[in-house]
């Protein structure tokens, strides 16, 4: 993405000084400011999904418990029926 340059002095080439422009330098932050920016969205996507996983789950509990109440109550009024239908018969 970005192409960092470095010039070495003509003068001292067999030492390690070297003269780095400024361009290369802001290169350098910003492809660390996006790396770090790159990271963020990854964390942030992570915990979206977690978020939707834990909603799903939740979701799922509810209508679990909807059922049962459902079928409890579907339950009572038969025994009600047929309490009433015993009690009719006598």
């Amino acid at each position: 993405m970005f192409k960092t340059v470095v010039y070495i002095k003509s003068s001292n080439i067999s030492s390690n000084n070297r003269a780095v422009p400024a361009e290369a330098a802001a290169a350098e932050v910003l492809v660390v400011v996006v790396i770090v920016v790159e990271v963020v969205v990854v964390v942030v996507v992570v915990v979206v999904v977690v978020v939707e996983v834990v909603v799903v789950v939740v979701v799922v509990v509810v209508v679990v418990v909807v059922v049962v109440v459902v079928v409890e109550v579907a339950v009572e009024v038969v025994e009600v029926v047929v309490v009433a239908a015993a009690v009719k018969l006598r």
